[in-house]
């Protein structure tokens, strides 16, 4: 039975208070499934991907098991430890638990990569109820004897997937071997790949698992649009969308970094305000431009796959796949940065005739199909097979690929009848 109250979930009035605040309504499915059982301390297995209030399922839950036990951390020993692959989705996590908990009296602190330590140690030197962190920094921190673990009671490992995609289970478990075996644990993870599998095994006793499904999430919430255009005209196809006023909130996302700096300068130069976020960026970087885009001073973000999972920001309206990701699971993360908490999206893919095979990969995992858009005469061509191309209508004005296309945002876009093959 899926629950649609936060109260009837069983949450406390100090967080119920503070959700009605951060303006959250009805909880999601994620969280009407998850944060019951959570409450009653079982070991949960999330399947969900970012975009589904997940943070809230596991976060929730923690903070009120936190406030009700009354416990007191001691210097350098967290009460609670949840894990995240990137330094922005950790961020991102303990912003949200400090938005969830404002009326209790909890202390946070959270540990990544890229900046100085030393506030990071002054911070667990005096106690913390729930450190959020990525593996490599606390597991520096712990070698250093900053961070011991015998005491944390409650155990979150988010995007597991992505933690085994960067390199760091072998990190995560050395970083479990250090907590006690009487604790609370819940992983979540978009996806099943067979060394996440064996950790669940390992670490979670007799769990509950929870899902929603990331295709059909896709599928409902974010309209889909794919431009056939060759590789040559995805940067001016690119400027004519954004001159649509209706693309108020944008992501761009590329393969590479160098490709993410390059169109964030092409864009500045068309007069379009876009910064670009990648692992190339320092942290201070990153976050100006995470901080830009998220206050609605920069209307553009370009961005690599590192963001696909770790940006939690509101009212983003439209996304782009400048260029289509190899792995299908990556463009159900990217578009899953629009379309948030019940709001519509519409996510716009470039294809290029070099990309037809991943384009028809994401299609068979989605089950269904992009809706394609017309665009220019070049386009058209790559499109058509040799034998027919002859036969194709010239169109009357070649200077605008979107001027013969539906204007993204101004018509109600149906089903064609055919598509490119």
């Amino acid at each position: 039975m899926t629950l649609s109250t936060f109260a009837a979930l069983g949450l406390a009035e100090p967080l119920l208070r503070a959700l009605a605040t951060e303006g959250y309504d009805d909880p999601t499915p994620i969280q009407s499934q998850a944060i019951p059982l959570a409450l009653t301390g079982r070991d949960v297995l999330g399947i969900a991907q970012t975009g589904t209030g997940k943070t809230a399922a596991f976060g929730l839950p923690i903070l009120q098991r936190l406030a009700e036990n009354r416990a007191t951390p001691a210097p350098r020993n967290p009460c609670a430890l949840i894990l995240a692959p990137t330094r922005e989705l950790a961020i991102q996590i303990d912003e949200s638990l400090r938005s969830y908990g404002r009326n209790l009296k909890l202390r946070h602190a959270v540990i990544v990569g890229g900046v100085n330590q030393n506030p990071q140690v002054q911070a667990l030197r005096s106690g913390v109820h729930v450190l959020v962190a990525t593996p490599g920094r606390l597991l520096d921190l712990m070698q250093q004897k900053h961070v011991q673990l015998h005491a944390t009671t409650a155990l979150v490992i988010d995007e597991a997937d992505r933690m085994f995609d960067m390199g760091f289970i072998r990190d995560v478990r050395r970083i479990v071997s250090h907590l006690p075996q009487r604790r609370q644990t819940m992983l979540f993870s978009a996806t099943m790949p067979g060394e996440v599998a064996h950790l669940v095994k390992e670490i979670l006793r007799n769990p509950v698992s929870v899902e929603v499904s990331p295709a059909r999430i896709a599928a409902e919430k974010v309209e889909q649009r794919v431009y056939f255009v060759p590789r040559q005209g995805k940067r001016d196809l690119l400027d004519e969308l954004l001159r649509d006023a209706s693309m108020k909130r944008v992501i761009v996302f590329t393969r590479t970094k160098h490709g993410a700096n390059k169109i964030a300068g092409q864009l500045a130069k068309s007069g379009h305000e876009a910064h670009a976020i990648h692992g190339n960026k320092s942290q201070s970087a990153r976050q100006r431009a995470l901080n830009e885009f998220r206050n609605g001073r920069s209307r553009i973000l370009v961005a690599t796959d590192i963001a696909a999972r770790g940006i939690d920001i509101d009212d983003v309206t439209h996304v782009v796949n400048f260029e289509i990701p190899e792995a299908p699971e990556n463009y159900v993360h990217r578009i899953g940065r629009t379309a948030r908490a019940g709001s519509g999206g519409i996510a716009i893919a470039f294809c290029d005739p070099s990309e037809r095979d991943s384009l028809r990969s994401i299609e068979r995992l989605l089950k269904q199909s992009l809706t394609p858009m017309r665009g220019d005469a070049r386009a058209q061509t790559a499109q058509q097979p040799a034998s027919s191309r002859n036969r194709q209508p010239q169109p009357r004005n070649r200077r605008s690929v979107v001027a013969q296309g539906p204007q993204p945002g101004s018509l109600k876009i149906g089903r064609l009848a055919s598509r490119a093959p």
